[in-house]
C-alpha cells in the first residue's frame, strides 16, 4: 500500500490552499536591444539559422518566431516572449525557460527534456508528442495546454494543477486534470474527493456523491483516517444541503437558515475552491 498525501484536514481546514506565489509572466517583455550587443548578437544568430545553443536571450521578443527545428539546447530564455512561436520540433533541452511566455506556441515535437519551467506561461500550448522528461511542471501554467502525456507528471501533480485551476475558478481544466490523476491511478482517493468537491460546485450532486463515495471507500482501504473522515464530512454535508432544501419546498421558507448553514460549512465544501 502506497501512503497518499492529501490537502485537507479533519476539519476541512486544508480544503483551503495556501495561496501560491506564483507570478505569471503574461505582458510583452523586450529589454533594450541596443544596450546589450551580445544579446542582439544572438538573436540575429538565431533568426539567421535557427542555431543559438546556450545562447542568452533573456527576455527577447519572439512573438510568432518561426523556429521550428531550431537548436536551442541550454538557451536562456528567461522573461522571453514567445507567444505563438512555431516550436515544432525544436531542441530545448536544459533551456531556461522560467518566467517566459509561450501562451499558444506550437510545441509538437519539441524536445524539452531537463528544461526550467518555472513559472512559464504554458497556457493553450499544443505539445503533442513533445518531450517532457526530466521537468517540473508544478508551478508552470498550463490552463488549456494540449497534449500533456501521462509520463509528464505523477498522480499528484495533476491532482495539485486541478486544485490550482478550480482556485482560480476554472473548474472545468480542474476536473480535466482530476481526471488524468485517476487515469494514471484508479486508487488515487485525493482526485475522487477534489472531483467531488467540484462537481458539487457545479450542482453536479449526484456524480459529486458517487465520487465522495468512492473516494471514502479508498481512504478506508488505504486506512487514510483522515481522508475518511473528511469525505465522510463531505457526504455528510450534501445530505444535510438537501434535506434543508427539502423543507424549504415543502415549507416555502427558511432561506435564511440554509444561507446561515452555507455560510457555516463553507470551509468544508466552497473554500478551497477560492
Amino acid at each position: 500500500m502506497i501512503e497518499q498525501k492529501i490537502f485537507i484536514n479533519p476539519k476541512f481546514s486544508l480544503f483551503s490552499l495556501k495561496r501560491i506565489g506564483i507570478i505569471a509572466t503574461l505582458a510583452t517583455f523586450s529589454l533594450p536591444l541596443s544596450t546589450q550587443a551580445e544579446n542582439l548578437n544572438h538573436l540575429n544568430q538565431l533568426l539567421a539559422t535557427k542555431k543559438c545553443s546556450k545562447c542568452d536571450l533573456s527576455g527577447a521578443g519572439l512573438v510568432m518566431a518561426n523556429l521550428s527545428g531550431a537548436n536551442l539546447a541550454g538557451t536562456d530564455f528567461t522573461q522571453a516572449n514567445l507567444s505563438q512561436a512555431n516550436l515544432t520540433g525544436a531542441d530545448l533541452r536544459g533551456a531556461n525557460l522560467a518566467g517566459a511566455s509561450l501562451y499558444g506556441a506550437n510545441l509538437a515535437g519539441a524536445n524539452l527534456e531537463g528544461a526550467n519551467l518555472e513559472g512559464t506561461d504554458l497556457r493553450n500550448t499544443h505539445l503533442t508528442s513533445a518531450n517532457l522528461a526530466d521537468i517540473d511542471l508544478n508551478n508552470a501554467y498550463l490552463e488549456g495546454a494540449q497534449g500533456i502525456l501521462d509520463y509528464a507528471g505523477k498522480p499528484e501533480q495533476f491532482h495539485l494543477w486541478g486544485l490550482r485551476e478550480a482556485e482560480r475558478g476554472n473548474y472545468q481544466v480542474a476536473i480535466e486534470h482530476y481526471n488524468r490523476a485517476i487515469s494514471i491511478d484508479r486508487e488515487f482517493a485525493p482526485a475522487y474527493l477534489a472531483l467531488g468537491l467540484t462537481q458539487f460546485h457545479l450542482d453536479r450532486r449526484a456524480k459529486a456523491k458517487i465520487n465522495g463515495e468512492l473516494a471514502a471507500k479508498l481512504f478506508q482501504e488505504q486506512e487514510n483516517q483522515v481522508g475518511y473522515q473528511a469525505t465522510q464530512e463531505f457526504l455528510q454535508g450534501i445530505e444535510m444541503i438537501s434535506q434543508i432544501e427539502e423543507r424549504q419546498a415543502k415549507n416555502k421558507r427558511g432561506a435564511g437558515s440554509f444561507g446561515q448553514f452555507v455560510g457555516s460549512i463553507g470551509s468544508l465544501l466552497f473554500q478551497f475552491l477560492f
